[in-house]
């Protein structure tokens, strides 16, 4: 049997037939165009069901189910996309919507859910049945798989891990809070870091690196400053590593996964971001070296995590 899995995104949609094994035997992706009805979007999403399958040259009996990856706030229980700000969509019937279309049963969760359950079933988490995954890019998104299948909550907008406060009364966060791991270890948050340390120290090499223009810095400026021996850049990178160990020691101490997975462009520095964020853990989660410690490991599946755990809540 095949499943289709749908990454719908602000910018574009993305779609995948999938086999048993988790392999995507055909792709395509459209442009979201979401400034459009939402009746609009979701009778592309199902064109794109029915063309995949097509080109495959399968018949729908094949396809088990449909499942969709959304950004924003979903109440899985209905398949509807409660609220979403990179879409601009608030109580969209999205599963109910494209079943009646396509003839299929449809699940919806969190996008970033899906790319957790894409890394446990094909991915970084092959093998096991727990995992926590981060995404570490605009924000901080947040996934959880217990037993193999996504943790929702009990209601709509579980699992929101980059807005738990890691810092009270600190940085101000996008969802109105101060101290969220998002403002500490989101890739817009070591950026901003990464020029406020420049700004003090006019020796840093993070203005070289920058090419003397600041709006030239990424997530990998001050690494690859640090690497080169700046102190200034060193000192970033430490108090980086350890925010986002304090937020994942919280979460191993609450669920105490088989691993934890971390994607985003932040995750390309490989080792040298998940060695000294593993060995933290290890030092200051509950029961230290005598209790369990999971592996921390960069997430391998890129874009189509998303695509392969969405197929795999239809399972």
């Amino acid at each position: 049997m095949y499943r289709v899995g749908i990454d719908l995104g602000g910018t574009a949609i993305k779609a995948g037939l999938v086999d048993e094994n988790w392999n995507i035997v055909r792709d395509m992706s459209i442009p979201t165009d979401a400034h459009r009805p939402w009746q609009e979007v979701a009778l592309d999403m199902a064109a794109m069901v029915k063309r995949l399958v097509a080109d495959a040259q399968v018949n729908m009996e094949e396809v088990a189910g449909i499942g969709i990856g959304s950004p924003g706030t979903i109440d899985a229980s209905t398949g509807t996309v409660v609220y979403s700000n990179n879409i601009v969509w608030e109580d969209v019937p999205l599963g109910e919507f494209i079943g009646e279309v396509c003839g299929k049963a449809v699940k919806v969760s969190n996008d970033a859910n899906c790319a957790a359950l894409g890394e446990v079933v094909a991915g970084a988490g092959r093998g096991v049945k727990n995992a926590i995954m981060l995404t570490l890019g605009t924000g901080v998104g947040g996934g959880i798989v217990i037993d193999g299948k996504v943790f929702e909550g009990g209601h709509a907008g579980g699992a929101e891990l980059g807005h738990t406060v890691i810092r009270a009364g600190g940085q101000l966060c996008t969802c109105g809070r101060r101290g969220c791991l998002e403002a500490y270890a989101s890739a817009t948050a070591l950026i901003a870091f990464t020029k406020r340390a420049a700004e003090n120290d006019p020796l840093s090499l993070i203005w070289k690196m920058a090419e003397g223009n600041l709006d030239n810095v990424n997530g990998r400026t001050v690494f690859d400053a640090s690497d080169a021996g700046d102190a200034t850049a060193a000192k970033v990178v430490r108090e980086y590593i350890e925010n986002l160990g304090i937020g994942i020691t919280d979460f191993v101490n609450v669920f105490r996964p088989d691993v934890v997975i971390l994607g985003g462009g932040v995750c390309a520095q490989g080792e040298k971001l998940t060695a000294p964020i593993e060995a933290y853990v290890r030092d200051h989660a509950f029961g230290a070296d005598l209790g369990f410690t999971p592996r921390v490991v960069t997430a391998t599946l890129g874009n189509r995590a998303g695509i392969i755990g969405a197929a795999a809540l239809s399972e």
